[in-house]
């Protein structure tokens, strides 16, 4: 049982998604042109009569070329009013009507002479030639071949470009030196206790009895030595808050 990669990609199986285009100069095989024929009337029905008349004389005139016009088409009709400039109460003043034909010749030697004919017609109007293949022409098959060969040698470029990518980040992860770790602190001393006061004395001493008038004397608190006023502030507080709170300040 084989393993179809996903469509949308993955870091295992990725996808790479390219476009090729191809063009091709080859001889057309059509032209095509367009016709389109007019009439304009102060009635109605005048105008459409003489449009299709002209309409006719128009597609009688393409049909004695015979095989050279490989299709002929009428396209849209249209009989428009023309509303006089200051009439207010819908007068109209005249009819316009358009007819559109469509026009593929596959002999360009009658080309030429068909169009001037059309051309030189009342009322009538040309445009193109259009060139153009034939929707089952074996250009059409070639040109898609060509384009999925450019697309096919793009994504192989890319790919090398990847995988070559890939290789010199690789290398480069190799060869790059390993930086040691940095070595810690080591952790502060921790403050030595300092001798109880006065205050905290199991046995203080008893007061002189020779002179009854004299004070008693009130022992001192010696300060700390090893204890460092910036660094062991906070732990002296914590270890004796009472007997080092003179100390640590």
């Amino acid at each position: 049982m084989t393993h179809t990669p996903p469509s949308y990609g993955t870091p295992e199986h990725p996808r790479v998604a390219v476009r090729g285009e191809a063009r091709l100069e080859v001889d057309p095989e059509t032209a095509r042109i367009t016709i389109t024929v007019t009439a304009r009337g102060k009635d109605r029905r005048n105008a459409l009569e003489d449009l299709t008349r002209r309409n006719n004389h128009v597609l009688e005139l393409a049909r004695s070329y015979g095989q050279a016009i490989e299709k002929l088409e009428t396209g849209a009709i249209s009989i428009t009013p023309e509303l006089t400039q200051k009439g207010r109460n819908e007068q109209i003043h005249a009819y316009h009507g358009r007819v559109h034909i469509t026009a593929v010749l596959n002999d360009f030697t009658a080309l030429g002479e068909f169009t001037t004919r059309i051309a030189d017609l009342d009322m009538t109007r040309v445009n193109g030639p259009w060139w153009d293949l034939r929707p089952d022409s074996p250009a059409h098959g070639t040109a898609r071949r060509q384009a999925v060969h450019e697309a096919v040698q793009r994504a192989r470029e890319y790919a090398d470009a990847l995988g070559a990518q890939l290789t010199a980040l690789v290398e480069l992860a190799d060869s790059a030196p390993r930086t040691p770790p940095l070595p810690r602190s080591p952790p502060p001393a921790p403050c030595a206790a300092a001798p109880p006061s006065a205050e905290q004395h199991p046995n203080p001493p008893p007061p002189s009895t020779s002179n009854h008038n004299a004070r008693p004397s009130t022992p001192r608190s010696t300060p700390a030595s090893s204890c460092h006023r910036q660094n062991c502030r906070k732990q002296c507080s914590s270890e004796h808050p009472a007997a080092q709170f003179n100390t640590c300040q």
